[in-house]
């Protein structure tokens, strides 16, 4: 009697097709990504709302826009602030410029991080 192995079969190194196991790490990893690209767009958002908030010399004794300013130095990282960031303007105006130039490209660098954390941790 002859022995019938099959000596054709290669090893994939999986065990077959995607279990519930793989489908649930899928979208955790998807629901992190869309929670982590949601805070870097709100802090983009704080940065650019506060800027366009001392642009147009809104009142800071109003609550909203004292919320918005204290978010948006909170967001700056010390980097973009308004204060001391990359760049400082003098002249006419000077706090207006130094936020819609520093807050501005705080806001864009908050969404371009936000968008490369979210390509590398969504499946």
């Amino acid at each position: 009697m002859a022995d019938k192995t099959d000596t054709k079969a290669e090893a994939s190194g999986t065990s077959g097709a995607s279990g519930r196991g793989a489908e649930s790490v899928r979208l955790v990893r998807l629901r992190l990504a869309q929670l982590l690209w949601l805070v870097f767009l709100l802090a983009a958002l704080f940065l650019a709302v506060g800027a366009l908030l001392i642009a147009v010399d809104a009142n800071r004794d109003n609550d909203l826009v004292k919320f918005v300013l204290e978010g948006a130095d909170r967001v700056d990282l010390g980097i973009f602030s308004k204060d001391n960031g990359i760049k400082q303007f003098g002249g006419d105006d000077p706090e207006t410029k130094n936020a819609l130039f520093n807050w501005g490209i705080g806001a864009v660098a908050w969404l371009i991080v936000g968008r490369i954390v979210d390509r590398l941790v969504r499946p």
